[in-house]
């Protein structure tokens, strides 16, 4: 078979694998407006959306508590799964995800600081935090891992990242045990939940969610460049420090606003680009555009699970994500290791 025929097959492949996940978001909105403690019918389901009862409880529990935790789910979800992907291609480190930059740990830090002296209670509150939080970490991180050679490579990051959240996780542990309330506040946000959220928080945040994928869209091309080594990007004529700056800006909009509407959910960010990788292989635009639909389907379907395993009561996403992820991390280990061998 030629080339350009082989080239054919794989593009053709892909795009039916991007209508299939399509699907699966259709269908896992659904399931999870249909199932919980209160299971309803699909057909009511629909009813609730087309042509709301207000006299009907079902269509109440559909519309006032399920929508906006599905919404949340797959704004969350997508978010995460792009700027882990956007991570791993950034640092080249396979067991990147959200977590590694400090991204979180910034945005939970300032969470709690709001929370403790600005007294802020509600989630939309928490917003401008996270994302403040959120791209202080980041610049911070990077500021440590350029050094005096003014240009970060992937380790220095890594290993600057890591020492930036024990740090800022250290800061948020000390205001914690220093302040109850603050701590009765912050734990139901810390698990990582998409019940009891504000849709009107997430009518702010869906503009730089929005802006985040643009800038996610238009740096998976340079993001293939710079897998190849930063030398060798810059031999191609790939302007690095431009790469890395537009990746930073994503990642920061995409995790700060994920983080302020759904607390810090790990694990989404690191599992979902490897089971795209699968599929797509190494190009990260086809990564990218995979993962911002098998996100929501992970994370919405871990809420649905989390509804289902406690009845009656429920279990937060963010935890059944880390039941799902730690597996998997496990897995990525073990192979290394036997790769190594």
């Amino acid at each position: 078979m030629a080339t350009g025929q082989v080239r054919s097959v794989r593009v053709s492949r892909r795009v039916l694998g991007l209508i299939l996940l399509a699907v699966g978001v259709v269908a896992i909105i659904l399931i999870s407006l249909a199932f919980g403690t209160r299971q309803i019918a699909f057909d009511a389901v629909v009813a609730a959306i087309l042509d709301p009862d207000p006299s009907n409880n079902d269509h109440d529990v559909v519309r006032d508590l399920r929508v906006p935790r599905t919404i949340i789910g797959l704004l969350a979800g997508a978010a995460l799964a792009v700027a882990g992907g956007i991570m791993q291609g950034l640092t080249r480190n396979p067991l990147a995800d959200p977590g590694l930059l400090g991204v979180n740990a910034g945005a939970s830090l300032f969470v709690v600081l709001g929370i403790t002296f600005l007294g802020v209670t509600a989630a939309s509150g928490y917003i401008w935090f996270a994302f403040a939080g959120a791209a202080a970490a980041t610049v911070l991180v990077y500021a440590v891992g350029s050094g005096r050679r003014g240009s970060p490579t992937p380790v220095t990051l890594t290993l600057s990242g890591a020492a930036v959240t024990a740090v800022l996780t250290s800061a948020i542990t000390l205001v914690l045990l220093s302040n109850l309330d603050t701590l009765n506040q912050y734990r139901f946000w810390s698990v990582g939940s998409l019940v009891g959220r504000d849709l009107s928080a997430v009518s702010v945040v869906v503009p730089f969610l929005g802006l985040g994928l643009l800038l996610a869209a238009i740096v998976s091309r340079m993001l293939n460049v710079l897998a190849l080594g930063d030398d060798v990007a810059r031999g191609l004529g790939q302007n690095v420090m431009l790469a890395r700056v537009l990746a930073g800006i994503a990642i920061v909009i995409l995790c700060g606003g994920a983080t302020a509407i759904a607390g810090p959910i790990v694990f989404v960010g690191l599992v979902v680009p490897h089971i795209v990788r699968r599929f797509t292989g190494p190009d990260y635009r086809w990564i990218l555009a995979y993962s911002v639909l098998l996100g929501p389907i992970l994370l919405v379907l871990a809420d649905v699970v989390g509804r289902l395993i406690v009845q009656p009561t429920e279990l937060e996403a963010g935890i059944v994500v880390a039941f799902l992820g730690a597996p998997m991390l496990i897995a990525l280990v073990r192979r290394s290791r036997v790769g190594a061998l």
